[in-house]
């Protein structure tokens, strides 16, 4: 009897403390989403404003070479000089490393300064900067230890990406599979999808519209339409190797010609105003309109081709923005028009497309399912599954963010420890 009543005090005990934890996690992801949330709502906001006025005075677009140069200087001012961006938020999450709160002035004015003048980047990398970095600082304001900080880091990166798209699921998931691949922080759990929750409910409090698409054209379940999608997801996943590989070597060539940051900010700058000049004004910016029109089934067969040049070459020569909204942009063009050759409606190629090379880039099989759950609707789901585990697989081990560590391997259950 002593025994036994000395095991149900521990266990009462151990319940305690769980909910010690669990409140504990409630209040302080609760406290991150609502910051967060404010700051990405206001950063959202900040990148319509800017990308209305370039659409209507597309004059501004000759000056991105000075574009170019002032984001240098801003963050040289700063004194950093050679900034990782979402990588060094990623590695915050397993390591000491910190990340600094200049982290989110900086990326928010320079991610506005590119969108402003017409630099083709995304949103995306910026909000889990700036969610990275007010997280961390308020787990060091409330005293947390390293691993507390991990958890506030990942927080963050929820309610900052929740608030900008309005997909707290996809969102909160994200947060905790991005980091390593194999592996999801499952300790993270309550507070990543509370965040999340909160900062997409502040975006919402203030008008903000969550981001969602209409897809048209989904099949039936059967054996036809399967072999159909695992087609478009292996060639997507083709894709998704192309568009890491463009980001990787045309950044290190222009660093490699061109050493002085500012010299290549500049030339960069000039050389994005010539591709618009020979291919249109419709790789500027993030490219939410064209990604809408290809879920409406219209799309050039090119357009996946020139946005990966005009991205790789912006983010390249130091203009700051994400990669992942381009990944969107160039899955749903591609998609689009692949679809529409090998049997499929072009609008549900298209969704198939934006999540399968979003899924090849990110190595985020699990996210991407999420994902197209929250923008198309369910009702393809077995689908879009099937297409994140094709492009997952035959990604291979590339990826947007080299800080992304390779901990199980894609191809056999077994631990390869962070290739």
């Amino acid at each position: 009897m002593g025994l036994a009543a000395e095991k149900i005090k521990q266990q009462g005990m151990s319940l305690f403390k769980n909910i010690g934890v669990f409140l504990k996690w409630i209040l302080l992801s609760c406290l991150t989403g609502g910051v967060v949330g404010l700051v990405g709502t206001a950063f959202s906001f900040c990148l319509k404003f800017v990308t209305g006025f370039r659409t209507a005075h597309m004059e501004i677009v000759y000056f991105l070479p000075l574009a170019g140069i002032a984001i240098v200087f801003l963050y040289h001012a700063c004194k950093v000089t050679s900034p990782q961006g979402t990588n060094l938020v990623l590695l915050a999450v397993r390591s000491t490393r910190e990340v600094p709160l200049r982290m989110t002035p900086l990326i928010f004015i320079s991610t506005c300064i590119t969108h402003l003048f017409g630099g083709s980047a995304g949103r995306e990398g910026a909000a889990l900067q700036i969610g990275g970095s007010l997280g961390f600082q308020m787990g060091r304001l409330f005293g947390l230890d390293e691993k507390d900080l991990h958890v506030m880091t990942m927080c963050g990166m929820s309610a900052a990406f929740s608030a900008l798209f309005g997909t707290p699921l996809t969102s909160a998931v994200f947060a905790m599979e991005v980091i390593s691949v194999g592996i999801m922080y499952y300790a993270a759990l309550v507070p990543c999808v509370t965040a999340s929750l909160v900062g997409a409910a502040v975006a919402e409090s203030f008008g903000a519209a969550p981001t969602a698409f209409s897809v048209t054209g989904i099949p039936a379940p059967e054996a036809a339409a399967f072999l159909r999608v695992i087609f478009l997801a292996a060639l997507c996943a083709g894709v998704s190797v192309l568009l890491c590989y463009s980001m990787k070597y045309i950044g290190d060539f222009f660093q490699k010609k061109l050493k002085n940051p500012y010299l290549r900010a500049a030339a960069g700058g000039a050389a994005m105003v010539v591709l618009m000049l020979v291919f249109g004004t419709d790789y500027l910016g993030a490219g939410m309109e064209s990604i809408e029109n290809a879920m409406n089934g219209t799309a050039k067969p090119e357009a996946f081709l020139l946005k990966i040049l005009f991205t790789a070459v912006t983010l390249g020569v130091g203009f700051k923005g994400g990669e992942i909204v381009p990944s969107f942009f160039a899955g749903a063009t591609f998609g689009c028009a692949a679809g529409g050759l090998i049997g499929l409606s072009p609008s549900f190629g298209a969704s198939v497309g934006l999540m399968a090379v979003f899924c090849g880039v990110t190595n985020c099989p699990l996210t991407s399912l999420v994902l197209s759950i929250e923008l198309f609707g369910a009702t393809g789901a077995v689908f879009y599954f099937l297409a994140a585990a094709v492009s997952y697989m035959l990604s291979g081990y590339t990826g947007l963010y080299s800080r992304q560590k390779i901990m199980y391997s894609k191809f056999r259950p077994e631990f390869i420890g962070g290739q």
